[in-house]
């Protein structure tokens, strides 16, 4: 059974940085899809970012462009979403997903918690 575990998450000022991760367990996950999504309070959960598994093909949110990148160590099973230039907005809890022997993300981690105060 794959887990996923984030961390990385916090309290920042806006203008600031954080970097997620989120490491992967019970499976090697090297050759799948994985992503980024965040859910804000009374807000449905969005996708922010996504990569291919060999990182080379990639997805951002509108939101999120020029900002926040994706990236993924495969020898360490872990995928990482560096945030810049946070902004209040970007509240929200946090959350990696895999894309495990199918096309839709069917494996979560519990999420971790991001803060951008203004």
């Amino acid at each position: 059974q794959v887990q996923l575990v984030e961390s990385g998450g916090g309290l920042v000022q806006a203008g600031g940085s954080l970097r997620l991760s989120c490491a992967a367990s019970g499976g090697t996950v090297s050759t799948y899809d994985m992503g980024w999504f965040r859910q804000a309070p009374g807000k449905e959960r969005e996708s922010v970012a996504s990569t291919s598994w060999s990182g080379i093909s990639t997805y951002y949110a509108d939101s999120v462009k020029g900002r926040f990148t994706i990236s993924r160590d495969n020898a360490k099973n872990t995928v990482y979403l560096q945030m810049n230039s946070l902004k209040p907005e970007d509240t929200a809890v946090y959350y990696c997903a895999l894309k495990y022997r199918s096309n839709d993300f069917n494996y979560w981690g519990q999420g971790t918690q991001v803060t951008v105060s203004s």
